[in-house]
């Protein structure tokens, strides 16, 4: 019998997550920002809206390292017509108002601008949008909220009628299944400068948040932890390892992790076993909403022949840990991947699947159960 140790799992994501103060600070700088920017008398006329997008609002995001800042992406749906205005012109509209509100504190990059708060990154990305449902889309009161996937929760025994969020995440799938019968929302994606290509380059940011939504209800809300973990080990471990980033590894995490998974643990072998057994060679990973994209396409074959020997070494030890029947063992091996933040053993431990427990976790949202 395998141990899905959910008190330690808890307990692990709990310590690996953001913080509460970080989150406050994600919070205050985000809303200061889309409230400055919708509310800007020289913007206002070419901006639809604005809402989150990122690891931040899918609920995927582990806290930072070594002197980093905690970060969030802020999406601006624009007016602005791609056949007409430039990548180049687009960003520098936001100039004049990054000056006003930060100056010193901002930058330009490839498709977006960059602001360097004290204990928070931005990242400014505006968009053009092609479509009037697109318009509406980025309208949408979940969409605008600063909920995220993990805020929503998953309970199998609530309805959309039980509670006000679970209502927000009933609009928010129904206005993405009407949307979906629309062939333009489905092939008309929004835009993003690329300054540097010259090019504005699709982006679906909407389906991406809509296929988590979808996903970890189909994992009984264990996906978004899954990935977390995953991130984590990556984050540890390979400190100085460039690809693959945040988001491509958050996608192969989301080809491969199972459906109806019962825990993080077997959750976790599952999508390493996967990953071993079916992926030798670098895949072509096509992106939610834009299919023609590679997600994996700035991944050299020998970084993924390096990353793909590192999920070899550590799925040998995950399948180790998830079917020892003894805690102690199974919780070490867990430590050897996850490092410290995964609690330690219970200090007298029998070859039991019972895991004692010393405190109280706290319910860990974003899954009943982890």
């Amino acid at each position: 019998m395998s141990l899905p140790l959910v008190s330690h799992f808890n307990d692990f994501l709990k310590n690996v997550r953001l913080t509460e103060n970080q989150v406050i600070e994600l919070k205050t700088a985000h809303e200061t920002l889309r409230s400055r920017l919708e509310n800007d008398e020289d913007l206002k006329s070419i901006i639809v809206g604005t809402f989150l997008q990122g690891s931040y609002k899918r609920s995927t995001a582990v806290k930072p390292r070594n002197g980093n800042r905690s970060d969030v992406d802020i999406i601006i749906v624009t007016n602005l017509d791609k056949e007409s205005v430039t990548p180049e012109e687009a960003l520098d509209n936001f100039e004049i108002f990054l000056e006003k509100y930060y100056s010193g504190k901002y930058r330009k990059q490839g498709r977006s601008w960059g602001i360097e708060m004290s204990h928070v990154d931005l990242d400014v990305v505006p968009t053009s949008a092609p479509s009037e449902i697109e318009a509406q889309s980025a309208g949408n009161q979940f969409i605008k909220s600063d909920f995220t996937v993990e805020s929503l929760g998953y309970n199998p025994f609530e309805t959309a009628e039980t509670s006000s969020v679970n209502r927000l995440i009933f609009e928010a799938s129904s206005m993405f299944q009407k949307s979906a019968e629309n062939t333009v929302w489905k092939e008309e994606p929004l835009y993003i400068p690329d300054r540097e290509a010259e090019i504005w380059e699709k982006t679906h940011p909407l389906e991406q948040i809509r296929w988590t939504i979808e996903k970890n209800k189909n994992c009984n809300g264990h996906y978004i932890n899954v990935v977390k973990a995953l991130k984590w080990w990556r984050k540890i471990k390979f400190i100085d390892v460039k690809h693959p980033k945040s988001y491509p590894l958050e996608h192969f995490i989301g080809d491969c992790c199972p459906d109806g998974i019962q825990s993080v643990a077997e959750g976790i072998t599952l999508t390493l076993e996967k990953i071993v057994s079916q992926y030798f060679f670098k895949p072509y990973l096509s992106d939610r909403g834009v299919p023609e994209h590679d997600v994996f396409a700035r991944v050299s074959d020998d970084e993924y022949e390096a990353f793909y020997k590192d999920v070899t070494e550590v799925a040998a030890i995950a399948r180790e840990a998830f079917d020892s029947t003894d805690i102690s063992l199974a919780v070490n091996k867990w430590r050897e991947i996850f490092g410290s933040e995964f609690p330690e053993p219970p200090k007298s431990s029998s070859n039991s699947s019972f895991t004692p427990r010393t405190h109280d976790s706290g319910n860990l949202t974003g899954g009943r159960f982890a």
